[in-house]
């Protein structure tokens, strides 16, 4: 029960697309990730995740359900959230190289990149 220095924790690591974990709430994790380029298109099928952006500009990219060829965006601006609801195909991106920071408030059962394996895939959120 005590204060969390975000920008503290922001700094105790340079790894790019691997959360952190910096609390937890009942079944929910609260992560910290900086993030820069493209990202993996994932779901998560059971779970939804919301997206707090810390500095910079994050493009969150979706797909309608079914149809793939259907795409848009969404910009979320710094000290602004957006939530991707269970089920819906996403995938974070940043803008020419951009490094992002992310506070990400999820399910403790979410991976990391859904059902999807990839090179960025994570399977253990270091705990800072």
């Amino acid at each position: 029960m005590r204060p969390i220095n975000i920008h503290e924790k922001l700094g105790k690591f340079d790894k790019q697309w691997h959360p952190h974990q910096i609390a937890t709430v009942d079944n929910m994790q609260v992560l910290l990730a900086k993030v820069s380029g493209e990202f993996v298109w994932h779901s998560h099928k059971d779970e939804d995740e919301l997206f707090f952006v810390q500095k910079g500009v994050l493009e969150m990219r979706f797909r309608e359900s079914g149809n793939p060829e259907k795409e848009w965006s969404e910009t979320v601006h710094q000290g602004e959230i957006i939530v991707v609801p269970k089920g819906v195909e996403h995938c974070p991106t940043t803008k020419d190289g951009e490094e992002v920071h992310l506070l990400l408030f999820e399910k403790l059962s979410t991976a990391h990149t859904g059902e999807v394996t990839n090179a960025k895939t994570q399977t253990d959120y270091p705990k800072i």
